[in-house]
């Protein structure tokens, strides 16, 4: 077996036509996560639900960072709980046969680049399923610059809550230390409470909780984002100016509407619809 399988990855993930990690991870552009950091999770959530996929979003979590976006490409661990014969031959095949170093909630971490999230599915274990304290989480901000996804738990809040680079979701935090676990897969697909990541998912966390956009529904996801906050932005000044009623703004836009809604987006120059899309932020 393999920890981390580059053809089982690219097998996973074939509606991704794009460019590939070594490791076999779709890579979702740059630009893209830098502009789907402006997205909320309901547009995201929009075209998962229309695209099918209806279980990427989990939410009630501990975060540690409410004020801030967590945006990065996935990568993905799995724990069960412990029982001694799988422990004992995954821990040697991991050592001998991989050359893994350290305890095994050390092993994902090894293999994160710049911009990408570690989603870890401990099963929703808090005590002695703390996955990361102040070392571990900073080994992760100096790796990826991004950001945790634990479903479990973290130790050292007062550590992890000083390390800049690094915005941690959780299911709750305990004292203990992590134990009686067993990591059974590194890159494959992992539960999250009600919802299902891959890796090189996009991960979305936001206030309202954390979403999982397939790679391939990433591009469509900024794009719808963006044209809402311009057509949102046409439509406020609209009413401002009592052109149209709430209740003509708030249904479906007659063919009246949507041509003046064009005619006014082509008398935009960039830098208006760049204010408009980024505000102060760019």
């Amino acid at each position: 077996m393999q920890f981390n399988c580059r053809e089982d990855i690219i097998q996973l993930t074939p509606l991704w036509t794009g460019e590939r990690f070594d490791d076999g991870r779709p890579r979702v552009s740059d630009d893209i996560l830098r502009r789907m950091e402006y997205v909320t999770t309901e547009e995201a959530w929009g075209i998962c639900w229309r695209e099918g996929y209806q279980y990427q979003f989990e939410g009630n979590w501990m975060n540690l960072n409410p004020g801030k976006i967590l945006v990065g490409r996935a990568v993905t661990g799995v724990f069960v709980p412990k029982r001694p014969d799988l422990h004992d031959c995954l821990m040697q095949y991991g050592h001998e046969k991989e050359g893994r170093v350290g305890e095994m909630n050390s092993w994902v971490i090894q293999t994160l680049v710049k911009d990408d999230v570690i989603v870890i599915d401990l099963f929703g274990k808090i005590r002695k399923g703390t996955y990361s304290g102040g070392n571990l989480s900073t080994a992760i901000a100096a790796r990826t610059g991004r950001g945790q996804v634990i479903y479990g738990g973290v130790r050292d809040v007062q550590q992890i809550l000083e390390i800049d680079n690094l915005i941690t979701f959780c299911k709750g935090n305990d004292p203990t230390g992590i134990g009686d676990v067993t990591l059974v897969g590194m890159n494959v697909p992992c539960r999250i409470g009600e919802a299902v990541c891959l890796p090189g998912d996009v991960v979305l966390g936001t206030p309202s909780g954390i979403l999982f956009i397939p790679p391939h529904l990433a591009q469509e996801v900024v794009e719808h984002s963006e044209n809402m906050r311009l057509r949102e932005t046409f439509g406020f000044t609209r009413l401002r100016e009592g052109v149209y009623t709430s209740s003509q703004m708030d249904t479906k836009w007659t063919e009246e509407i949507e041509a003046d809604f064009a005619n006014w987006l082509e008398q935009r120059t960039q830098e208006e619809k760049d204010r408009i899309l980024w505000g102060n932020k760019e």
